[in-house]
């Protein structure tokens, strides 16, 4: 879970007590490969890393994406996949049609949605010169691949945690967390948001 967050969390000095504590300030950054990585994890995790936005993997006729790259530009999220379509006519289990291969690219905004850090403001920057194309790609880049990119920071966080007794000899738990801001900086997304912590 390191690999997710680069935390400046826990360097607090702990006592031996059993209380919660109040966390004020904590930022945590969110590199584009962990971006990537969820959008592998929860959209792009069929056959050969394939997302089939018409057909399947045994349709005659089919679109997909696939392979997404995640960069920083200014303050946006810029999300690059490539797309692959056989479109036209099914007959006798072959497809009478094109075939497509582009590039497209959407860029959203960060946004903070109580515990989950997620995303808003889709502008299609880079489509297919195909109308078919774009017209099934459009919905798949402004909608699904935001949703599918956010991220729970809570849950990541208390995963993270559950094994803290074992590693500093402290049960800490998360009890409570709440985003208050987001921005690009650099090579990272970088989240600001408070927390209460529960150590024993």
């Amino acid at each position: 879970m390191r690999s997710f967050f680069s935390l400046a969390l826990l360097a607090t000095t702990l006592g031996s007590f059993t209380a919660p504590v109040a966390a004020h300030a904590i930022e945590i950054k969110v590199s584009a490969e962990a971006l990537e990585r969820t959008l592998n994890t929860q959209l792009f995790n069929g056959a050969d890393g394939r997302y089939y936005f018409r057909g399947s993997a045994d349709s005659p006729c089919f679109a997909y994406a696939q392979e997404p790259k995640v960069s920083f530009k200014d303050e946006r999220i810029v999300i690059h996949v490539k797309a692959h379509a056989k479109l036209g006519t099914s007959l006798h289990g072959r497809c009478l049609g094109v075939g497509l291969n582009t590039e497209a690219d959407v860029s959203v905004l960060p946004d903070a949605q109580g515990e989950s850090i997620g995303f808003r403001d889709p502008s299609v920057d880079h489509l297919s010169e195909s109308r078919e194309l774009n017209f099934l790609l459009v919905p798949f880049l402004s909608k699904k691949l935001p949703q599918q990119m956010k991220l729970n920071a809570a849950d990541l966080i208390r995963k993270l945690l559950a094994t803290s007794a074992a590693a500093t000899g402290y049960d800490m738990k998360l009890d409570d967390l709440k985003i208050h801001s987001m921005q690009v900086s650099g090579d990272a997304l970088v989240v600001d948001f408070d927390g209460d912590l529960t150590v024993h």
